[in-house]
């Protein structure tokens, strides 16, 4: 039984050589199942069969001129579609070891890279803030810096300035109403200008 089919496939990829188109839509048809059969056989799962046949299909096309029709037709298309089958299981198993199929590790990696993207808008944020600093006038960026910025008492800025602490938090309040502004933060106290 193999051997008419073997025949009549031969025939008709001689005639489609020679431009027979009708024969060449044939040939096609026919192939189908025999590339399903090898693409199986070589372990290609059942939703991966088709992209096998398109691929081989594709092949057969390009190479359809470098075919013998001395020669058997069909272990000619066995071989070519042997050789996509590797091809797509070659492509798979690559992309299997790329992928990673562990809920747990989706959860880390989302966890893991919003951590990385709260921590980059911090250091966004600080930098705008260091820059509004020094942009203050200088009462002010001295009160932001040393109140603010390295944590000083009163006493300690005051001391180190020369200046009184009374002096120290009118400039820092107003350094601080000046910052909210520059940087856009609505002022948490909801205060008004009082100072």
């Amino acid at each position: 039984m193999v051997e008419p089919v073997e025949d009549r496939l031969g025939q008709l990829m001689a005639a489609a050589q020679r431009g027979d188109a009708a024969a060449y839509r044939q040939v096609l048809r026919d192939a189908v199942p025999a590339i399903a059969a090898a693409a199986r056989r070589r372990g290609v799962s059942a939703d991966q069969v088709e992209d096998v046949v398109q691929e081989v299909l594709i092949t057969l096309h390009r190479a359809r001129a470098t075919y013998d029709p001395t020669r058997p037709f069909l272990p000619w298309l066995r071989a070519i579609a042997d050789r996509r089958s590797i091809d797509l299981l070659r492509r798979s198993g690559r992309q299997a070891g790329r992928e990673v199929h562990d809920p747990f590790a989706y959860e880390n990696f989302a966890s893991d890279h919003q951590d990385a993207d709260n921590r980059l808008e911090a250091d966004d944020r600080a930098q705008a803030l260091r820059r509004n600093v020094a942009d203050l006038p200088a009462g002010q960026r001295q009160a932001a810096e040393r109140l603010g910025l390295a944590g000083e008492s009163l006493e300690e800025a005051a001391a180190a300035t020369g200046r009184s602490k009374t002096a120290l938090k009118v400039n820092l309040h107003r350094a601080l109403k000046g910052l909210r502004l520059r940087m856009g933060v609505k002022d948490p106290a909801g205060e008004g200008d009082d100072v």
